[in-house]
């Protein structure tokens, strides 16, 4: 194999996709796996859909994905500029190549006039395609003389530089993952390589930048599949060898209908971007979500491609050794937001107490809650196998930090019975004697004063839990009263008895 050198080419024209992001961690692994390198190239061809920011975004989003670019517009490198926009002046030349060559024309035929062609095909049942069947009933470089068309040019006349397409010919090429396909330039027609604007189109830029920069494997969504038989013929127009192609299949809805999109997001409730988008329609992503990097890039890794084995968790380092191309399938992978939560779930299993609690202490600082970080580590350890994001950690243990101002209803009018207060305040004065205050101190006291007087365990547990949490939730109780302390424990009880007794 020659040597590796893959690109992932964004254009700056809003926030970036899962999808992106999967194609880009896919040429990154499948680079690393190879020895090879790793280029971001930005196409912003495109001006009119050019967006503000859009382009730091790009590199944020990789950066937070672990994702690490060799050669880009930060990185520097010996093939740039990195950026379309800066490589305007390359394009020309290679338009007026395939001009002189005989395999591009100019074109002069007004917006106007191509929609009305197509409004007129639309009536009559049919699509409208720039092809050779109609290219010499048009306004351009091919149906004209040349005075007529040199003529237009002196005068500055508007025009576009159309690829001549083969008249019915079978385009023969092969992709990593679709396997050989043939496509008859019948189907295809002549797409616009240079605009009027002086600025080439995504075709040409594309396979010029590809050429010059030495790419040898160009890993792609499937949405450019229809562009690859116009891709072999500029390649071939060229004189260039091209390089290997495959192209990845779509991430679909959770329920599998259709491409994933914002609107599936917003309307279930998961990103669908890296990082929070904050221009024009702001939406949120899986850092302010509270992922971890790791366990999203775990994640998306595994939406296309398959190890071959059933390991499903998979550090970055992991992912590089066992990454093949050739196991990317070819359909659509469904999207599972709670499989996304699953992974990362795991992820932070498997981090310590320690470095949750950190994680943890900043969540609550923001709150008003200063806590020593051992008494934290101590509380992360009560739940933390019940929580998949940091942040739901408060959810699990905020009446560790506020006594509770209200008492679940239900649990009121099923478990707060009539010697439920007596009972209480005579388990109270256990525990007002007791000088060690653990878990393990307070809990057998209790325990022995319960079955000696033959008290219902379940019924005390559950009106001392009430007025310790204001419910029926969160860890062991007497882990509860340790972390919270004696004093606040007796000022509970006494608080829930007096209001629950009324």
């Amino acid at each position: 194999m020659k040597q590796v050198r893959v690109r992932f080419a964004p254009s700056p024209t809003g926030p970036l996709h899962i999808g992106g992001v999967r194609t880009a961690l896919y040429n990154y692994l499948f680079a690393k796996k190879n020895s090879g390198t790793f280029i971001l190239r930005i196409e912003d061809t495109d001006q009119a859909r050019f967006v503000e920011g859009a382009e730091e975004y790009i590199m944020e989003s990789l950066e937070w994905c672990g994702i690490i670019v060799d050669e880009g517009i930060r990185e520097g490198g010996n093939y740039g500029p990195y950026r379309q926009s800066d490589r305007k002046t390359i394009y020309r030349q290679y338009a007026d190549n395939l001009i002189d060559k005989g395999d591009a024309y100019y074109a002069f035929d007004t917006p106007e006039k191509l929609e009305t062609l197509r409004r007129e095909s639309e009536k009559a049942g049919k699509t409208f395609i720039y092809n050779a069947e109609v290219r010499e009933k048009l306004i351009n470089s091919v149906s004209l003389k040349e005075p007529e068309w040199r003529e237009k040019l002196d005068k500055g006349e508007p025009y576009v530089i159309r690829y001549k397409m083969p008249y019915n010919e079978d385009i023969r090429f092969d992709d990593i993952i679709r396997g050989h396909i043939v496509v008859n330039t019948g189907t295809l027609d002549d797409k616009v390589l240079f605009k009027s604007d002086g600025m080439p189109t995504y075709h040409l830029a594309n396979i010029v930048d590809d050429h010059l920069m030495k790419i040898s494997h160009v890993i792609r969504g499937e949405e450019w599949l229809p562009s690859l038989p116009l891709h072999i013929l500029l390649y071939r127009s060229f004189g260039w060898d091209p390089p290997l192609f495959a192209h990845l299949p779509l991430l679909l809805k959770p329920d599998g209908k259709g491409k994933l999109s914002k609107r599936d997001g917003d309307k279930m409730g998961f990103p669908v971007f890296p990082l929070f988008w904050p221009y024009g329609e702001t939406s949120k992503g899986y850092r302010e979500d509270g992922y971890y990097p790791d366990s999203f890039i775990n994640m998306l890794a595994l939406l296309g491609w398959n190890p071959g084995t059933e390991q499903e968790l998979f550090s970055m380092d992991e992912l590089i050794n066992s990454f093949s191309i050739d196991r990317v399938g070819k359909s659509g992978s469904r999207f599972d937001p709670e499989k996304a939560k699953w992974f990362n779930h795991q992820y932070l299993q498997s981090k310590t107490n320690t470095q949750i609690a950190i994680e943890f202490r900043e969540f609550l600082r923001a709150r008003g809650y200063h806590v020593d970080i051992i008494r934290l580590e101590s509380l992360v350890g009560m739940v933390k196998e019940r929580v998949s994001f940091v942040k739901d950690i408060w959810e699990q243990t905020d009446f560790f930090f506020k006594a509770p101002e209200i008492y679940d209803q239900e649990v009121v009018k099923k478990r707060w019975k009539e010697d439920s207060s007596r009972l209480l305040m005579e388990l109270r004065s256990l525990l007002e004697k007791a000088t060690d205050f653990s878990a393990s101190a307070t809990e057998p006291v209790i325990k022995v004063w319960i079955e000696k007087n033959g008290y219902n365990t379940g019924e005390i547990m559950n009106a001392f839990r009430l007025v310790i949490v204001g419910a029926l939730r969160g860890p062991h109780i007497f882990d509860i009263i340790s972390w919270i302390g004696k004093d606040e424990t007796l000022k509970r009880i006494d608080t829930g008895v007096a209001l629950l007794s009324k």
